[in-house]
């Protein structure tokens, strides 16, 4: 296998050759639905077998970038409130990115709901009827308090190196189950989050792994995906694409092995097959009003609802952003900010876990909610000569912090370790984010220390050297 990171020059003529290559092998029908592209057999997005019997066969990514609070959404502090505006004791003022101030009490309340009588905070009522299905972690932990590594740390498993992202590493296994459609979809309104693209990327796994971003919240009359359709009549287009075809199996087999070319000529392949299948799946006006009203307006609700049209029709696996930078970073005014933000994805959220159950993929279908880090439990001191007042936010917190993980073969309406007291920091059953890719690998039938890429002579992992299975999470 020849390293990707080699050199490599593609003249501007060469480039548009080739760009070709994949198009019109595409455009060929029996090529469409063959394992063999370019004369080379196993097509890498081949649906495989992982390596035992899996409980999930896709992956839901909720992403709440930015750090959402874990004392004020799932993991209630009565004590903290006790220590309202009191200096904690020396002992819980462990180190964070800045120094904060005395204790802050949750202004949400919390009740306990379900049979499980798993208590949620008031803003997150419509994901707390689903209290039953819920698997929550309380006892997160990450290395810093910073969002950058943090972010890659908890989407490729390394906090400083680029790394492949748990999706390419998921569809780096599994392949997809359509091969009309990417085997793992970033769905991000506004724009990029913070590190940006570095978060769905391949890395050294082969480019067809890598995410596909789109922005669900185009404004009227733009196309959720740009150019999808051909300007030209697809006979013309045909005609072209076959001649380019012939042009560049001349310019390939001049580059034997070259992965990276070879995996361009694939995005182009999968960009031909789209024009048949993706205007249908992003489209959720064909969905019915009832199902539509469920998941509520705006644009959460538009990509929790295609995230289901997804993984309907054979997607790996779907991120979902909160949003463009790290609006979860409720630095001031946590009550106005948080409350926002959940009121913004809530009830979407709910109406997602509801869909599945009904239509029998949350069983299959691994769900996983949660930030890069959670916030500490003490106040977030004002800069200096900014607004005295404004002594009402959190800090980041890497210490301890929570996420739930729902269907997929995860323990039900479950609590997995504890925060002490005050909420800073993780003191019953720690789960490191190596630890849960390590346990959602082995829910997609993965041992997560065998499903390896060579690379610069060393075999590669998602988790590193590091991450063990925790059992108890599992079903």
């Amino acid at each position: 296998m020849i390293p990707l990171s080699r050199e490599f020059s593609l003249p501007r003529r060469d480039f548009l050759a080739q760009c070709g290559t994949g198009l019109g092998l595409s455009a060929l029908a029996p090529l469409l639905d063959s394992p063999t592209l370019l004369g080379k057999p196993n097509n890498p997005m081949i649906a495989k077998g992982p390596h035992f019997a899996p409980k999930a066969k896709r992956v839901i990514h909720l992403f709440m970038n930015g750090g959402p609070s874990h004392m004020d959404t799932f993991d209630p502090k009565p004590e903290l409130n006790k220590w309202h505006g009191k200096g904690l004791p020396e002992e819980r003022r462990l180190k964070t990115e800045r120094k904060t101030g005395t204790a802050f009490g949750s202004p949400f309340k919390f009740k306990n709901y379900g049979h499980s009588g798993l208590p949620v905070s008031e803003l997150f009522p419509h994901v707390a009827k689903h209290a039953d299905d819920l698997c929550v972690i309380r006892s997160m932990q990450a290395n810093v308090p910073n969002h950058e590594p943090s972010l890659m740390l908890m989407n490729c498993g390394e906090s400083q190196l680029v790394r492949p992202s748990m999706g390419s590493w998921i569809t780096y296994g599994l392949g997809t189950e359509n091969q009309n459609l990417p085997g793992f979809v970033v769905l991000c309104p506004g724009g990029y989050p913070v590190t940006e693209t570095q978060n769905w990327r391949s890395a050294f796994l082969p480019g067809i792994y890598q995410g596909t971003y789109v922005n669900p919240s185009q404004k009227a009359g733009e196309e959720i995906i740009p150019n999808l359709n051909p300007a030209r009549s697809a006979n013309r287009q045909s005609r072209q694409l076959n001649l380019l075809a012939k042009l560049n199996q001349a310019h390939q087999s001049s580059r034997p092995g070259d992965e990276r070319l070879d995996a361009r000529i694939r995005s182009f392949e999968l960009a031909y097959r789209m024009q048949m299948e993706a205007s249908d799946a992003f489209d959720i006006t064909r969905e019915p009003p009832k199902i539509r009203e469920a998941y509520g307006d705006g644009v959460h609700a538009k990509q929790c609802l295609m995230a289901r049209r997804l993984v309907e029709r054979g997607v790996r696996f779907v991120q979902l952003w909160h949003g463009a930078g790290q609006p979860w970073d409720s630095h001031d005014e946590i009550e106005k900010n948080h409350s926002k933000l959940a009121g913004q994805c809530d009830r979407a959220i709910g109406a997602l876990l509801q869909d599945l159950k009904d239509r029998g993929l949350l069983e299959e279908t691994l769900v996983l909610w949660g930030g890069e880090f959670g916030r500490t439990p003490t106040v977030e001191l004002p800069k200096p000569g900014s607004n005295a007042g404004k002594v009402n936010g959190r800090d980041h917190n890497h210490h301890g912090f929570t996420v739930w993980m729902a269907g997929g073969g995860v323990k039900s309406g479950y609590v997995h370790g504890a925060t002490d007291p005050f909420g800073f920091q993780a003191v019953e059953n720690p789960v490191h984010v190596h630890d849960l890719h390590a346990t959602m690998l082995h829910l997609l039938g993965f041992d997560h220390e065998k499903l390896t890429y060579r690379y610069a002579g060393r075999d590669f992992r998602l988790t590193d050297v590091h991450g063990k299975v925790v059992a108890p999470l599992i079903a």
